[in-house]
C-alpha cells in the first residue's frame, strides 16, 4: 500500500539492527495491516489456524485468533470483511483516523499524516485508493519504521505512534472487537487492542 521514495540523506541509516523484540513488534503490525487491508485467503487462514499462544494477554489474543481462523473459511471471512467495512451493515466501521478524531473523512489528521509521510519519504503505492490514515496503512508504516525499511532516525516509531496512532486506534480496535457482525474479525480487534495496550505501556516506560 505504501512505498518509500529514494532517500538522498546519508546520515540516517536504514540498516539499524532490529532486535528480537522489535522483530516481533514489526510482525504484529504487519499482520494487522494485512488483515485490515483485505480478507484473508485460504492459505493465510490455514497459517493463522495454527497459532497457539501462551497465558499472557498477547498470547491469549493469538490463541483466540487461531481458534477464530479454525472455524472460518475464505468465503465467510470475505463476507464478514465486506459487511464490516463496505458500509452495508447496520454499523459499518470506518477505519480512518480522520473519522475517529473529527467525525468526517479527509480531515486534518490525514493532512498531518501526509506531512509526516512526506518527511519520511513515503508515498502511496500506485493504484491504492485508500486515504493514508486507513488503519491498515498506519500499521504498515509502523512495521516499516520498526524494521528499518523506512529510513528514519532512532525513535521514529515512537513518535509516529504517539502522533498518528495513539489518539484513536485503540477505539477502533475496541469497536471491531465488539462489532455485532464480527466473529473472525472480533479476534483481530482483540489482538489489535491488546497489542496497542502493550505498545502504549512500553513507550510510556521508555520515555
Amino acid at each position: 500500500m505504501m512505498e518509500q521514495m529514494q532517500e538522498t540523506t546519508s546520515h540516517i541509516s536504514s540498516e539499524r539492527a532490529v532486535d528480537e523484540i522489535d522483530h516481533a513488534r514489526a510482525q504484529e503490525y504487519a499482520l494487522l495491516s494485512v488483515l485490515l487491508s483485505r480478507s484473508p485467503d485460504i492459505q493465510m487462514i490455514g497459517r493463522l489456524a495454527l497459532l497457539r499462544g501462551d497465558a499472557s494477554p498477547l498470547g491469549s489474543a493469538h490463541t483466540a485468533l487461531g481458534q477464530a481462523a479454525g472455524r472460518t473459511n475464505e468465503e465467510s471471512a470475505a463476507r464478514e470483511y465486506f459487511g464490516l467495512f463496505a458500509g452495508l451493515g447496520k454499523s459499518p466501521l470506518l477505519p480512518y483516523a480522520s473519522h475517529y478524531l473529527t467525525g468526517s473523512l479527509y480531515g486534518r489528521p490525514l493532512g498531518r499524516l501526509r506531512e509526516t509521510l512526506q518527511q519520511l519519504g513515503v508515498e502511496s503505492t500506485a493504484g491504492n485508493s485508500e486515504p493514508e490514515d486507513h488503519v491498515a496503512i498506519v500499521c504498515e508504516v509502523m512495521a516499516g519504521l520498526i524494521r528499518g525499511d523506512i529510513v528514519s532516525p532512532a525513535g521514529a516509531d515512537r513518535e509516529f505512534f504517539k502522533k498518528h496512532l495513539a489518539p484513536w486506534i485503540r477505539r477502533f480496535f475496541v469497536d471491531l472487537e465488539n462489532a455485532q457482525s464480527a466473529d473472525f474479525y472480533a479476534s483481530v480487534g482483540l489482538l489489535g487492542r491488546t497489542f496497542v495496550d502493550i505498545e502504549t505501556e512500553g513507550f510510556a516506560l521508555s520515555s
